[in-house]
């Protein structure tokens, strides 16, 4: 039997502290915040503060940067902090208890294998994958079975991630086998080595080739033949502020959140 207590437990236990370490103060002050003996108002009496984290597939680094900023503006008092990383790694992070608010990945596969820990997701953008190549092309690929050239240097997303999974879709349906010189955790790492020119072509997203369009030149790939990724995204069961998290995540569908996504390149969901 294991001794460690469960997410919920742990939780409970520093809410538990926290207000014991409070009631002293409450008793000092008085119901509009003054302190009894007539002195300043209580520490954190004059605004609300809202701290929220979020956990976010790698591809979503940049347009979510720019939705942050334009939350906090539309939300005075919040403040988010977002951890990027390849989905598999942050449902793990979910799954082993992370302190976090909102989860949104780049599959709806990785989303269901927390279910348990989460509310209900909302679709709020979807993708598609492009060959990337160093500036200009120099080795000419033109459609995906160039990537089998044993002559290219060629990387590709983990199998186990998002992309890496709709890589080996798309190729798997095209009959195209590919030899990868390495097998990145997330799909900026498969960026940045074709950014880089430690690469000659890679599978990523069109918005990641948009991100990065003067060190990286971006081939189309046909619809019928490429794969669509979808991004749910859910706030946590455990999330410390249930409210605002459940805000943020409908503000992603919103008119303005939609327009961000979209300005980057994401498609509607």
């Amino acid at each position: 039997m294991s001794l460690l207590p469960t997410r919920t437990g742990r939780r409970a236990l520093v809410a538990a502290v926290t207000a014991g370490l409070l009631l002293p103060l409450a008793a000092c002050s008085n119901d509009d915040g003054t302190a009894k003996d007539g002195g300043s108002p209580a520490a954190g009496a004059s605004a609300k503060k809202t701290e929220l984290t979020v956990l976010a597939a790698a591809s979503l680094t940049d347009v979510f940067k720019t939705a942050g900023a334009a939350y906090e503006t539309s939300h005075p008092g919040t403040k988010i902090t977002f951890s990027f990383a390849g989905s598999q790694e942050l449902v793990a992070q979910v799954a082993q208890g992370a302190p976090a608010d909102v989860l949104v990945t780049a599959d709806t596969k990785s989303m269901d294998k927390v279910r348990a820990d989460t509310g209900a997701p909302t679709v709020i953008a979807k993708n598609r994958l492009v060959i990337a190549t160093a500036e200009g092309n120099p080795h000419k690929v033109a459609t995906l079975r160039d990537l089998a050239d044993p002559k290219l240097k060629v990387v590709l997303a983990a199998p186990e991630v998002p992309a890496g999974k709709y890589s080996k879709k798309i190729l798997d349906a095209q009959k195209i086998t590919v030899k990868p010189v390495s097998q990145e955790p997330n799909v900026r790492a498969v960026l940045s080595k074709v950014g880089l020119g430690e690469a000659d072509a890679g599978l990523v997203y069109k918005t990641d080739a948009e991100s990065a369009e003067d060190k990286v030149d971006a081939v189309e790939i046909p619809d019928d033949q490429n794969a669509l990724a979808t991004y749910p995204a859910a706030a946590l069961k455990d999330a410390k502020n249930a409210e605002a998290a459940a805000a943020f995540v409908a503000w992603l569908s919103s008119p303005e959140g939609q327009k961000i996504l979209q300005d980057a390149g994401f498609q509607k969901p």
